[in-house]
């Protein structure tokens, strides 16, 4: 029996596919979990909260983030020129798969270390 038989249309794998995709690598739930918990931040901001990333990977992953609608870059006409993101509308909606993977997560830590 095929997957399309047992419910899971072809259009429901692909946007799983798109989301995991959307939303893959080590950086990006950090990401917006630190923006929806604090809500508009600076760069170096971002990168204290998501301790162990690098400035590279941190300026890639954000310009991932808001070429998909997720935050907002804003540049301040400040000096030093300072640059603030936030989570758009359209990231509230990730926020209930954060929190899943959160609960999981912390399961899972509590499991493996009872071993």
């Amino acid at each position: 029996m095929s997957v399309v038989n047992k419910g899971i249309s072809k259009g429901s794998i692909l946007a799983l596919k798109d989301a995991i995709e959307l939303l893959s690598g080590k950086w990006k739930f950090c990401i917006l979990h630190n923006l929806h918990h604090y809500g508009t931040m600076r760069f170096k901001d971002l990168q204290e909260a998501a301790v162990g990333i690098t400035p590279k990977v941190l300026s890639k992953e954000l310009q991932e983030l808001e070429n998909n609608l997720l935050i907002t870059r804003t540049v301040n006409n400040t000096k030093p020129v300072t640059v603030c993101y936030a989570p758009t509308k359209h990231a509230i909606d990730v926020l209930p798969v954060i929190s899943a993977l959160l609960d999981f997560g912390e399961k899972h830590r509590k499991i493996i270390k009872g071993r």
